[in-house]
C-alpha cells in the first residue's frame, strides 16, 4: 500500500521591527515546500514594500532599508498576498518561534481582508528544539551548527535562505534522514513482505561428492563398531 506523502510548508519573515500591533509590517516572506519532510524544490519569495520606516535594530539584522524596498509590491498586492495564499494552501506551516511570523503574518492578511491563518496550524520548531535539547541555546543559528548544516551562503538573515536553513533543521528535529533511510536496503519494486521473507533451503540439485579417501570411510566405521557399539547419530557415508 502506498503511504500517503505529507505536505508541509516551512515559512520565514523579516520585518520592519518586533511588534505589529506597533504597526511594523512584513518586508520579506519566503516558503519553502516539503513533501514528506523533504524539499521538493518549489519555494515562494517575495520583497514588500511597507510603506513605512525600518527600525535600525532591524535593518542591522535583515540588511533592508525602506529606501531598497520603495516600488515593490504591497502585501495586498495580488502578486503577494493571492499568489502567497495559493502556495501555502491548506499545508500546515513551519516557523522558528512561529508565533512571532503567525502574528505578522495574520496582521497583513487582515490588513488585506483576507482569512487568517489559524494557531492550529502552525508548528514551532523553536517548541520543538526546547522539547528535545532543554536549557540549550536553540537559535536557528546554534540549530544549524549543531546539526552540522553549513551557514556559509549566509551573510545576513534573509527570508529565503533562513527557510532553506530551517528545512534542514526540521527534517532533523523529525529524524527524517533516520526515517529515511528505513526502506532504503528494499528495492522499491517489491512489497516490504516480500524483501524480509525467509526462504527455506531445498537440496541441493547436483550434491557434493565425497571428500574422504576409502580408506578413511573404512576407519571410521571400524570406530564406530568397535567404539560407539553402533550408538551413533552419524550415519554410514554413502560410497
Amino acid at each position: 500500500m502506498n503511504r500517503r506523502m505529507v505536505r508541509e510548508i516551512v515559512l520565514d519573515t523579516e520585518t520592519t521591527g518586533l511588534d505589529p500591533k506597533s504597526g511594523h509590517r512584513v518586508i520579506e516572506i519566503a516558503c519553502v515546500e516539503l513533501d514528506d519532510l523533504i524539499p521538493t524544490g518549489k519555494s515562494f519569495h517575495r520583497l514588500i514594500d511597507p510603506e513605512r520606516d525600518i527600525d535600525i535594530e532591524a535593518e542591522r539584522v535583515h540588511g533592508f532599508s525602506w529606501a531598497s524596498l520603495r516600488g515593490k509590491p504591497k502585501f495586498a498586492d495580488f502578486e503577494v498576498v493571492e499568489e502567497f495564499l495559493e502556495f501555502v494552501a491548506d499545508a500546515d506551516l513551519i516557523a522558528h518561534n512561529a508565533g512571532f511570523d503567525r502574528n505578522f503574518v495574520n496582521a497583513e492578511l487582515e490588513r488585506a481582508g483576507r482569512r487568517l491563518l489559524p494557531e492550529a496550524r502552525w508548528i514551532d520548531t523553536l517548541a520543538l528544539a526546547q522539547k528535545r535539547y532543554p536549557g540549550m541555546y536553540n537559535s536557528l543559528d546554534a540549530l544549524c551548527k549543531r546539526f552540522k548544516i553549513s551557514l556559509a551562503e549566509r551573510e545576513k538573515h534573509g527570508a529565503l535562505i533562513d527557510a532553506k536553513l530551517l528545512a534542514g533543521v526540521y527534517l532533523e528535529l523529525r529524524g527524517g534522514r533516520e526515517r529515511g533511510l528505513d526502506l532504503a536496503a528494499v528495492s522499491i519494486n517489491r512489497p516490504i513482505a516480500e524483501a524480509h521473507q525467509v526462504h527455506a533451503y531445498g537440496p541441493r540439485p547436483r550434491p557434493l561428492g565425497l571428500l574422504s579417501t576409502l580408506a578413511e570411510r573404512a576407519t571410521h566405521l571400524d570406530f564406530i563398531r568397535r567404539v560407539l557399539k553402533g550408538n551413533t547419530l552419524w550415519p554410514q557415508p554413502e560410497g
